[in-house]
């Protein structure tokens, strides 16, 4: 599976509505090198996990999708299973990391109750995003 990006609304709806177990978000930026480097590990995360989605979301290019989500440090992931929040939070750069928690996300049933609102309406905006 490749990553998905903002403009992929097809494939995003699809995802959200039910094709993928998990919806994987990464938010990083452009300009950081750290989330450059992360984005090759994504990937390849994204090929071993064909059965949840995965979408790379750059806070600065798609500000008008991420809006008022609080991304303190690079990359910061948010995961949802059936359109909910499952996890948000800053996560390290690392493959296996991020591999082991997919994996506990994929097997868990467990949502996040305390998630920013912006955080949990952010399958809505990439699904239908503000208009220009």
């Amino acid at each position: 599976m490749t990553v998905l990006t903002a403009t992929d609304r097809d494939a995003l709806a699809r995802a959200f509505a039910g094709d993928a177990r998990i919806v994987v978000v990464s938010m990083c930026a452009a300009w950081c090198d750290t989330c450059n480097e992360f984005r090759v590990a994504y990937e390849r995360i994204a090929r071993s996990r064909p059965e949840c989605a995965f979408v790379w979301l750059d806070i600065e290019d798609d500000a008008a999708i991420a809006g008022d989500i609080d991304v303190e440090n690079f990359p910061t992931l948010a995961v949802f299973r059936n359109g909910l929040p499952t996890y948000f939070g800053v996560s390290l750069p690392h493959e296996s990391t991020v591999l082991r928690l997919i994996d506990a996300l994929v097997q868990s049933e467990v949502a996040v109750t305390d998630a920013p609102a912006c955080v949990t309406a952010l399958p809505d905006a990439l699904t239908n995003p503000p208009a220009d």
